[in-house]
């Protein structure tokens, strides 16, 4: 039995409810937003630590510990010349997507205003953008599929639409901590931080236009005609996220 089975479990709801039972596992402050994070790809500790403003890193590692051993979260040390120790989702840990996906839709409303205290990342934007994006390739049909490049003055993300196999920027980035494609992840939708090596579309917005697409205030179309969004790119998801 590994060092991690052989660690007490935390205190349990003790009822015997699938929603308690989940409750058990991601219900702790900070753990959602660990696996937002990890939803992006490999991800150091400091890097972690670095896109989670606020948590102590006794926090942190506790909460690492707790996901690894409800397997939902495992570590992994990179090849040379990277040599470095990486945590990522399981499969269970991703199936949580769909969970974040609506808090995220749920707790648009209270973004209306951004608190002088708030901090700010990109990709945060990426996991109620998804969805809409989703929406519009699979309207499209086939071929409007790929990677879509996000690009607001808070820094630049990138989100994968439709299946497809990871490819050879994928396995290079395995080997670079901090790289972390979307197209590595073998969910159909996943996203990353940074700019995508090749993207089929980019899009450039400001923060509050991708924060109302996110939550279903603004059309997609709408900010795409209104100019609020500038689409670039030629292949069909470009065009479809164009004509949207």
């Amino acid at each position: 039995m590994s060092r991690l089975r052989r660690m007490p479990r935390r205190r349990s709801y003790d009822q015997y409810c699938s929603a308690a039972r989940a409750l058990d596992a991601v219900g702790d402050r900070w753990t959602l937003l660990i696996v937002r994070e990890l939803l992006a790809g490999p991800r150091r500790y400091t890097d972690l630590h670095a896109d989670l403003p606020g948590v102590s890193t006794d926090v942190l590692a506790s909460r690492l510990k707790d996901m690894e051993r409800d397997e939902l979260a495992t570590r992994r040390k990179l090849p040379p010349p990277a040599a470095a120790v990486v945590y990522e989702l399981t499969g269970r840990g991703r199936e949580l997507l769909p969970v974040l996906t609506a808090l995220a839709r749920w707790g648009a409303p209270a973004l209306a205003e951004r608190r002088p205290t708030d901090a700010v990342r990109a990709h945060w934007f990426a996991v109620p953008l998804m969805p809409v994006l989703a929406a519009c390739a699979a309207g499209a049909g086939a071929g409007a599929e790929g990677v879509v490049e996000v690009r607001l003055d808070e820094g630049v993300f990138h989100v994968r639409l439709g299946g497809g196999a990871p490819g050879p920027a994928a396995d290079r980035a395995a080997d670079r901590p901090g790289d972390r494609p979307a197209d590595r992840a073998p969910n159909p939708v996943a996203y990353g931080d940074g700019p995508a090596d090749a993207p089929d579309a980019r899009l450039v917005l400001d923060a509050d236009t991708c924060r109302a697409v996110g939550a279903g205030t603004l059309a997609l179309a709408d900010a795409v005609r209104d100019g609020r969004i500038e689409v670039s790119g030629d292949g069909p998801l470009a065009k479809a996220l164009r004509g949207a």
